[in-house]
């Protein structure tokens, strides 16, 4: 099969993603094969792409957004038939038996496996995934809508109860894009009055049009204190700037895998009063199932670009140059 890998990581235009034949899958015990038909574009493909995460297999497959129909069942495998549609996500395997997994903890696990960095993911025609952490998905979303849920919503999800925004509080978006856009929608049903800080034009288009009550640059003060804020744009200069814009006790989420340095901090400006600055890390299943049920509930509406398979890396050039309108979905060659 024709499939993109990670051959060298490294900056875009040293073309660390390439095209390799590669044989197709084979299922182990407790798995299943899965023919791929839509796989969203993360920015955690990016980060494993120029090596902002540092290499955990050679060559690797990306892509942890993975919609597919089941094609064969591997030793053991019952959860699922021959032509069920399934998700594949970012977390991919744990111990089960740590005190993290013991505790509903499972995405601080110390053997945790992931999708299209420890293991090959959805750039391809074909990929595996252990039976026990696929996803069932909801029939009100085609495959290209579906596919953006299985990361950039779950950890949107994730990150938007880390932020323990209050009932009826304000929260602040920084960056707007795939992650950005969903959670906007479910905190906005929820009864927040949501302000997005963003670049592009575009990307403040679209918050205007999901409801959000101001729009503005990453740098600007949002017009009111802010409850709670999540920053999903990866630049650790904005970390002191969403800080001194919470209102006492607020707390500040970082959404992403990956974030640039993050500038010294002011006691007094930054962090007293109770201000709170959190990380979110991965997820765990039950934050997936949780957060599929609600997006279906909700009707979210899912803001994608589809882009072939084969033009894989331009979407990742896109995306690293903020171009990208909601979320990038590839499909195969032909399709969509």
């Amino acid at each position: 099969m024709h499939a993109w890998v990670v051959d060298e990581p490294g900056p875009l235009r040293r073309r660390p993603l390439v095209r390799a034949e590669l044989s197709i899958p084979e299922p182990g015990a407790g798995e299943v094969l899965v023919r791929v038909r839509a796989c969203g574009v993360c920015r955690t493909d990016l980060h494993v792409a120029t090596g902002d995460l540092p290499r955990h297999r050679h060559r690797v497959v990306p892509g942890h957004e993975v919609v597919g129909e089941v094609a064969l069942l591997g030793e053991g495998a019952h959860r699922f038939v021959p032509g069920d549609r399934v998700g594949i996500a970012w977390l991919r395997a744990t111990c089960g038996s740590c005190r993290w997994c013991r505790s509903g903890r499972e995405n601080l696990c110390a053997a945790s496996r992931y999708t299209g960095w420890d293991a090959d993911g959805g750039y391809a025609p074909w990929a595996v995934v252990p039976e026990a952490f696929a996803y069932r998905l909801p029939a009100s979303f085609d495959d290209v809508e579906v596919a953006p849920l299985l990361c950039a919503g779950i950890i949107g999800y994730r990150s938007l109860r880390r932020a323990e925004l209050p009932p009826g509080g304000r929260l602040g978006i920084y960056g707007f894009g795939a992650s950005a856009h969903l959670t906007a929608q479910v905190a906005v049903a929820q009864g927040a009055e949501v302000h997005v800080l963003t670049r592009g034009a575009a990307a403040r288009a679209l918050a205007e049009e999901l409801g959000a009550a101001s729009v503005g640059g990453p740098h600007d003060a949002p017009p009111v204190p802010l409850d709670s804020a999540i920053l999903f744009a990866p630049a650790g200069e904005l970390v002191p700037i969403a800080l001194e814009a919470l209102a006492p006790g607020g707390t500040l989420a970082l959404a992403g895998i990956h974030v640039s340095n993050v500038p010294v901090l002011d006691y007094q400006r930054h962090l007293f009063r109770e201000r709170n600055l959190r990380s979110v890390t991965s997820n765990t299943r039950q934050d997936g199932e949780e957060f599929l049920l609600l997006a279906e509930r909700l009707g979210l509406r899912v803001a994608t670009t589809p882009v072939p398979l084969g033009e894989a890396d331009r979407a990742l050039e896109d995306l690293e140059a903020g171009r990208v309108r909601g979320a990038a979905v590839l499909v195969p060659e032909g399709a969509g």
